[in-house]
């Protein structure tokens, strides 16, 4: 699997690194970190869910995470761990290659706002700055990923208006999957660091049977 995949990937022009033991990957990842991981659950060393936390507590690199069929429990814990995102098995190489693409155009274009949108977005006790991609809440810069930055400052640039998680995936990741899990954990872990109450949140509201709101105040 891994030797197909990483076949593919360099067809589309990418340079890979595939590595077997999951100590290895971290040990060199640290070293010379990647625009972006794909990791396996099961891994030998280091299981792929210990890569993936140690991974992002110290890099802020897109993280893909490969699941079994029908594992949920293993989705959410990476998700929860930091991943951006997760393919189930059994996949089409070309389907984790769109993914790959897509997570690494999003983040290339997030590193470079448009003219007009150099002026930092203010929603109530939120400042996001487009520019430097840094986001303060109640004057406290806040440690967020790659993907919870671009989340949280779509929702900035559209105060009080409800997407659906798939409209979330669509216009924040770039491509929708199977279940909508994505967008909840990542909004709960958002909440956690922009909220000074996750469980009463007061910017990032969940509209029920619809999707999610951002309340500037």
């Amino acid at each position: 699997m891994a030797e197909v995949l990483t076949r593919y990937l360099r067809r589309e022009g990418f340079d890979v690194t595939c590595l077997a033991d999951g100590m290895v990957a971290l040990e060199q990842a640290l070293a010379s970190p990647p625009d972006l991981a794909v990791l396996d659950i099961m891994l030998p060393g280091l299981s792929g869910l210990e890569l993936c936390r140690r991974l992002r507590a110290a890099l802020d690199v897109p993280i893909i995470m490969l699941t079994a069929l029908g594992e949920e429990a293993d989705r959410v814990v990476g998700l929860e761990l930091g991943a951006d995102d997760y393919v189930t098995k059994p996949f089409s190489p070309r389907e984790v290659t769109a993914r790959v693409k897509a997570i690494l155009r999003r983040t290339r274009a997030g590193a470079a706002p448009k003219a007009e949108e150099t002026a930092p977005l203010v929603a109530g006790d939120i400042t996001v700055d487009l520019r430097t991609r840094e986001a303060c809440a109640r004057g406290m810069r806040l440690a967020l990923t790659a993907l919870e930055f671009d989340l949280l400052a779509f929702l900035c640039r559209h105060p009080r208006e409800v997407f659906t998680r798939e409209q979330l995936l669509d216009n924040v990741w770039g491509f929708q999957v199977a279940d909508s899990s994505t967008v909840t954990v990542h909004v709960r872990r958002l909440r956690q660091k922009v909220e000074a109450d996750a469980a009463r949140p007061t910017h990032l509201k969940t509209v029920w049977g619809v999707g999610y709101r951002f309340e500037p105040s």
